[in-house]
């Protein structure tokens, strides 16, 4: 009897929630689309030189690749020799955000070098030092550098617990209050739709979890403006280093962001106070709206966890981890506001309405919790699936982390599983019969509540040390694989090239000129690459005159795995020029950014979780159909209209991608022929000899000079067609020429394009 009065007070919820749960998607899916591409607590993908590697050379430029961009105000990079002794110093590239570098001093000696690296992650604010050593010559013993602490500093575990703390009461408590209260106790003649009583107790608890909010981003600005600078909190607040975190770091724009959504939560709940007796349907309207404003302060915690760190589908891993921390919002901070609002709303009633109306509450969340139950599993397990790839990974400090937090959830996870079952008469047999008679008669709902929530306090701890602990670097970006290098001798001069990382994206070019082994200091170097299966250059780039001969320059003109020609003109003070032309076989291999295609078991998880989802909204959808009495045509007309509008946007997405391709054909089709002959200093000379033979009636015709003017955009191709057929008023080249020679005069004749020499 007691069991159908609790169900007939918890019939049905309204809609409100679902336009909640609508607004909640649509502010994640923005938020997403806002966040920055990063790995959160960062770690080297690639170092020039490999740790404890012996050159035969001194090296001219220390290089260290990181998985995530830095915060160039914070981060460090010095360079020490065996005595300890500071050499040189570095910083962020001023081309590439993830890279860490280092001109080193000329002509190194002989001996051990020690590399102290202290990056500071753009996305978390992590800041982790370290040390790499390197000999030149032969190895030196007794030399050895430090792995990074991968261990969680208290004070971040400290204001991350209380955030979290705040941000789940928020979303708990506001949607328990949408999702629970208001079905179970709601009125509609009361201000807020729930007694005064209630309200002021969720008002008092809403603001406490907001001051909770401000007081731990106060302490994570100071947390992170103290790793920052390396000083004390004391010498943070007098020197006002904390303004400097906040206007110049990645930290500091999302700390603004959420204390702005904060403060926008604050003003809500005034407005909804100071209206809730005037007009009650705005403050109710308020509250209802809550959800999904908590939900987005979620979610900024959400675009700087491990998940944004993932390598497998990082988007996709950001909203699998959001998903999972609403279910655990949901389920520790309702039963938090639960317990705080549960003695307040029942003191006015007797024993036996006290005892209908918390079953009421309790059946109607435990409803709800239930299936969020098995998200937080699914959900979880494809987390640690995206940041674990080995066994060993669980012998890491994040893999013990982990265990612990597994650990500290069953005590919670049990007590609400009993729960579950003893609120349900027709469940209450076997394993629910025990539990009635261990505590039914010594533990109320009411007491076992109070320790659920109480229970729930220790994964939360873990969570926030979970965190706040360093994920272990993928192996996949652990291997080291050499930067291509070549050495050429042109017009008496020794040149060397070398490419860094020499994959596609961001490289670094060095280039390293000598004359009888003597650095050559006064040229100036332009650089250009040329992918000849596309017939595709990059613009000539200048170089930068560094220390002992060397020239140096960046670019991301490598943009897939292939054979690339590096030509390099020089020009040096006597008026000489040359060309040095190298020839790269560029691996996939060698990028610094590297992702993992999902694997089997992620495919089933991601498939298990849509499946999940799409049975919850299956059935929210009945529910709310349900009373409107829709019938079975007009409800199989909304889901064929909804899956031809999902059909559409899909077939339109595929369709702007094929017209993007082919646009991209169209403008850079594939070459009609290749050019096969490397323009090097040779390959002019040979073309300028056959130029003079075979073309010579071209000298001094206006279409020469035409044809010189569009050198800039015309391919390979279209010249040598001008040198086999000819063009305009240019004839063809007299004369027979096989196909290397008609390529020798097409690289003589691309020498004459206007150059920044």
């Amino acid at each position: 009897m007691l069991y159908n009065a609790a169900m007939s007070l918890s019939a049905g919820m309204g809609s409100g929630k679902m336009r909640a749960w609508a607004a909640t998607t649509l502010a994640l899916a923005w938020l997403l689309l806002l966040a920055p591409a990063a790995r959160a607590h960062g770690y080297i993908v690639r170092a020039i030189p490999a740790d404890r590697s012996s050159l035969e050379r001194p090296p001219t430029r220390l290089q260290y690749w990181f998985s995530e961009d830095l915060e160039p105000r914070f981060s460090t990079i010095h360079l020490r020799d065996q005595t300890g002794e500071i050499l040189a110093s570095g910083a962020v590239a001023a081309h590439n955000a993830a890279l860490l570098e280092l001109r080193a001093p000329p002509a190194l000696a002989d001996g051990a070098y020690i590399v102290e690296l202290r990056p500071a992650f753009a996305s978390d604010g992590h800041v982790i030092a370290e040390s790499r050593v390197f000999f030149v010559g032969d190895e030196v013993g007794g030399f050895a550098g430090n792995s990074a602490d991968d261990r969680a500093l208290p004070l971040e575990a400290l204001w991350r617990a209380l955030l979290n703390v705040a941000h789940f009461l928020l979303f708990g408590g506001s949607l328990l209050y949408s999702a629970v209260l208001l079905p179970a106790w709601g009125d509609a003649q009361q201000a807020g739709r729930l007694p005064p009583r209630v309200m002021r107790r969720l008002l008092r608890t809403f603001v406490a979890a907001l001051a909770l909010a401000f007081a731990a981003n106060g302490i994570a600005l100071l947390q992170q403006s103290m790793v920052f600078f390396g000083s004390d909190a004391a010498t943070v607040l007098q020197q006002g280093l904390w303004r400097v975190v906040l206007i110049g770091s990645r930290f500091g724009d999302i700390w603004v962001f959420r204390l702005i959504l904060s403060l926008f939560c604050a003003v809500l709940l005034f407005v909804a106070e100071y209206y809730r007796a005037l007009i009650p349907h705005l403050a109710a309207g308020i509250w209802r709206g809550l959800p999904w404003l908590s939900a987005l302060l979620l979610g900024t915690s959400m675009i700087t966890s491990h998940s944004a760190g993932a390598i497998v589908l990082p988007w996709l891993a950001i909203a699998v981890n959001w998903l999972h921390m609403l279910a655990v919002a949901f389920w520790l901070g309702g039963a938090w506001v639960l317990t705080l609002v549960a003695g307040v709303a029942l003191s006015p009633y007797g024993l036996a309405q006290q005892a209908h109306a918390l079953r009421a509450v309790l059946l109607r969340f435990s409803r709800l919790v239930s299936p969020l139950l098995l998200l937080l599993l699914l959900s979880g397990l494809y987390n640690a699936l995206t940041l674990l790839f080995s066994p060993a990974d669980l012998t890491s400090s994040y893999g013990r982390s982990l265990g612990l937090k597994l650990l500290v959830a069953l005590p919670a996870l049990l007590l609400g599983t009993w729960h579950h079952i003893a609120l349900r008469p027709e469940l209450a047999t076997g394993i629910a019969a025990i539990g009635q008679r261990l505590l039914g008669d010594r533990l109320s709902f009411a007491r076992s509540l109070r320790l659920e929530a109480l229970l729930m306090l220790l994964p939360l701890l873990a969570v926030a040390w979970l965190s706040a602990t360093p994920v272990p670097p993928p192996p996949l970006l652990a291997a080291s694989i050499a930067a291509p290098a070549a050495t050429t001798e042109v017009a008496g001069l020794q040149v060397a090239a070398a490419l860094f990382p020499g994959g596609p994206g961001v490289n670094t070019i060095d280039i390293t000129l000598q004359r009888d082994n003597v650095p050559v200091t006064d040229a100036q170097v332009v650089l250009q690459f040329s992918h000849p299966a596309r017939d595709r250059r990059s613009p000539w780039l200048p170089t930068e005159p560094l220390d002992s001969g060397l020239y140096a320059a960046a670019s991301d003109a490598i943009d897939r795995a292939g054979r690339w020609w590096l030509l390099v003109d020089i020009n040096l003070a006597a008026g000489e020029t040359a060309r040095a032309a190298f020839d790269w076989d560029i691996s996939a291999d060698a990028a610094v950014q590297q992702t993992r295609p999902p694997a089997p078991q992620h495919i089933l998880l991601l498939l298990l979780l849509l499946l999940l989802l799409m049975t919850w909204a299956g059935r929210r959808l009945r529910h709310m159909l349900a009373p409107k009495r829709v019938g079975l045509p007009t409800l199989l007309l909304s889901l064929g209209a909804l899956l031809l509008s999902l059909g559409i946007l899909l077939a339109g997405g595929t369709m702007i991608a094929r017209q993007q391709a082919q646009y991209e054909q169209t403008i850079h089709p594939p070459p009609a022929l290749q050019n096969t002959v490397l323009p090097d200093a040779h390959s002019l000379q040979r073309g300028a000899a056959l130029f003079r033979e075979h073309c010579s009636a071209w000298q001094g015709a206006s279409d020469f000079d035409a044809l010189r003017r569009r050198l800039s955009s015309a391919r390979d191709d279209f010249l040598y067609d001008v040198v086999s057929s000819g063009w305009r008023d240019l004839g063809a080249c007299a004369g027979t020429l096989d196909a290397d020679a008609r390529w020798h005069i097409v690289n003589f004749l691309r020498s004459l394009e206007p150059h920044p020499l």
